[in-house]
């Protein structure tokens, strides 16, 4: 009998050594996350809707966003030209991608994305999710491809964990890739400036300057500067110094309408005391500059902006009207976004 039992429990310990372990099932559980629309913005572009912002995919999105592996030579990432405390965007006249070379355009902020309807300064896309290839493939900034972008993360246990939590699975993808980066730059929203605060009556008040200012804004920059965005997101030609690139057309890359010939899309003014320098290749240091050459008269040419061919080519403006505008379009700067 006792040998027996003995023999028993022998069999019971081995099996209980060799039984297969069984992991505990994933639980895929990626929630939404709130997005606080502002009041008066635009309605969110179609695409926000099909790839909204998610806890994990955020994070991947962010991850991904600031990693210099998407770069040939893993020197350069989004982040590199998008620098938080410029608005996401840069101080150079042209972005400086990888080996430094540089690039066909200024680096435009990014920021209220959600609610734009087109992307880049001649608006050749039109949803997020397909304009962060971009500067993956493009010589003069990554210089790489997505493919190259997969293997280099493929091995990356962080990486195979966030994409695991974000889709389900474990499988790397461009498209997945894409979508958690346009999710992380949906969620970067400003709403909190001075101009905010007053306009939602939360003790902050104009100054003599601003309020002047913003008279004269309203009377000559609200046409193309309009909605809390700060921009009509149209395409207008408004006589700026031309690009010597010869591959320079504007919105006519684009488009192949003669029309549209250096025409580029209405920037926001938002943050804009960030993003010096202004223009789409840097062409102004200051904001004064601006200012001072719409004052004095603009390029001549066909399809020249109805607003300025009308007006003897210009947007004329007194020096006290320049010193004031600048201190309204300050008030358009939110420093929680730049520094959170």
């Amino acid at each position: 009998m006792k040998k027996l039992l003995l023999t028993f429990c022998i069999l019971w310990m081995i099996s209980s050594c060799t039984e297969e372990k069984v992991d505990a099932p994933f639980i895929f559980d990626n929630p939404e996350i709130a997005i606080n629309i502002p009041a008066d913005f635009p309605e969110v572009n179609d695409s926000f809707f099909t790839n909204k912002p998610t806890k994990y995919g955020v994070e991947l999105g962010k991850k991904l966003f600031f990693d210099k592996k998407l770069s040939r030579d893993n020197t350069v990432s989004c982040a590199t030209c998008h620098i938080q405390e410029n608005a996401f965007a840069d101080q150079n006249p042209k972005g400086i991608g990888i080996d430094g070379k540089i690039g066909f355009r200024n680096t435009p902020p990014i920021q209220n994305l959600a609610f734009m309807q087109v992307y880049n300064w001649d608006g050749n896309k039109t949803a997020l999710e397909n304009q962060v290839l971009v500067p993956i493939i493009t010589p003069e900034e990554m210089d790489s491809s997505i493919l190259e972008v997969i293997g280099k993360i493929s091995n990356d246990a962080t990486y195979i964990e966030l994409f695991h939590k974000t889709f389900g699975d474990d499988t790397i993808t461009g498209e997945r890739i894409f979508n958690s980066i346009a999710q992380f730059e949906y969620t970067l929203i400003s709403a909190n400036s001075k101009y905010d605060k007053v306009k939602r009556k939360e003790g902050a008040i104009f100054t003599d300057n601003e309020a002047q200012g913003y008279q004269v804004f309203k009377n000559k920059c609200a046409n193309c500067h309009s909605t809390e965005l700060f921009t009509d997101q149209s395409f207008r030609n408004i006589g700026f110094p031309v690009n010597p690139n010869s591959e320079e057309k504007g919105r006519t890359r684009v488009s192949l309408n003669a029309k549209d010939l250096m025409s580029f899309r209405v920037p926001t003014l938002r943050n804009i005391a960030y993003t010096a320098p202004y223009g789409s290749f840097g062409q102004f240091a200051t904001l004064k500059e601006v200012l001072d050459y719409l004052d004095k008269g603009v390029i001549e040419s066909d399809n020249l902006d109805p607003i300025l061919k009308d007006n003897n080519n210009r947007i004329p403006l007194t020096e006290k009207e320049k010193e004031n505008l600048i201190s309204f379009m300050k008030t358009l700067s939110d420093l929680e976004f730049i520094t959170e």
